[in-house]
């Protein structure tokens, strides 16, 4: 997610704080994934930070990044 997240700042020209309020959401909650403080995000959470994106849920886990993920 992380990974993902850094991609799409890159590729949207944009920085955390751009993202949270585009998102609607608090910057601390996004630099938390981003620091591995919180492992699995609410549901509800990616969603704001795909509209912060501008792009669906599909669109976000449609990368390669999520193609070999352990269950473990």
């Amino acid at each position: 997610m992380i990974k993902r997240i850094n991609e799409l700042c890159t590729q949207k020209k944009m920085n955390i704080n751009q993202l949270a309020t585009r998102a609607g959401i608090n910057p601390s909650t996004i630099r938390s994934i981003m620091k591995k403080r919180c492992d699995s995000p609410k549901a509800e959470t990616v969603h704001y930070i795909c509209i912060g994106f501008g792009i669906s849920l599909k669109d976000f886990y449609d990368s390669e990044l999520f193609e070999n993920i352990d269950d473990d």
